[in-house]
């Protein structure tokens, strides 16, 4: 799944998306309201992980704000503000679930993961495709040309990455932050490692390469060949 999480507390966010990260998701951080309003409205995401109070624009509305364009995606709101009136004021706000911190965070992923189910089937992304490429969310199967590709767990979350922003340039900064938790470069070629073996199992066999270098600056798959 692909999950954007607003939340301006570093420890807190560190440790979520670590969780999310180790359960087979991809997540997006946004460390303020200002951020995560903005990021919401650029992409498409299958949840929305929403802190109650961040910065510069409050969470609630920021989920009104959501709602007000039509946007459907299921919203969860973490907050310290626990009480029952806090978590009525956030569902009728257009929330889906409300979790009071502090949280186990096992059971944030399996709400998450609740929440995502809920979505109608037709309006789920269950397949991503590059070209002659083939993704299959839902059972962690990829093929090219027809060809199943065996993945490891990493390989498999760089090469979702990368397509989700097909078309883009993907530095190898966004990649360390997205696949590996990390939010500095930790001066390895641990990228370019992987990389290299994703490439070796999807292009064998195939006419062309589906990862390009972008000399100095990152990787980008085509939509189109």
């Amino acid at each position: 799944m692909h999950i954007l999480l607003i939340e301006d507390d570093p420890d807190v966010a560190g440790h979520v998306a670590k969780g999310l990260r180790e359960a087979g998701h991809i997540v997006e951080m946004a460390t303020d309201g200002r951020e995560g309003l903005l990021k919401a409205a650029a992409d498409r995401y299958d949840v929305i992980v929403l802190d109650r109070m961040l910065p510069k624009i409050d969470g609630l509305k920021i989920l009104q704000t959501i709602r007000a364009t039509g946007d459907t995606t299921p919203v969860m709101i973490l907050s310290a503000l626990g009480d029952i009136d806090e978590r009525i004021r956030g569902l009728r706000a257009g929330s889906d679930d409300y979790l009071p911190k502090p949280f186990a965070l096992s059971e944030l992923v399996a709400r998450v993961e609740v929440l995502a189910r809920r979505v109608p089937q037709i309006a789920q992304t269950t397949e991503l495709h590059a070209g002659d490429l083939v993704i299959d969310l839902l059972g962690h199967v990829v093929t090219r040309n027809n060809r199943r590709i065996e993945l490891t767990q990493r390989e498999f979350r760089i090469l979702e990455y990368l397509v989700r922003n097909a078309d883009r340039v993907v530095t190898r900064s966004m990649l360390l932050e997205h696949v590996w938790d990390y939010a500095f470069d930790p001066q390895t070629n641990i990228i370019d490692q992987h990389v290299s073996r994703l490439r070796q199992k999807l292009d064998r066999d195939s006419d062309w390469p589906l990862i390009e270098t972008v000399r100095g600056t990152g990787y980008v798959i085509r939509s189109r060949r």
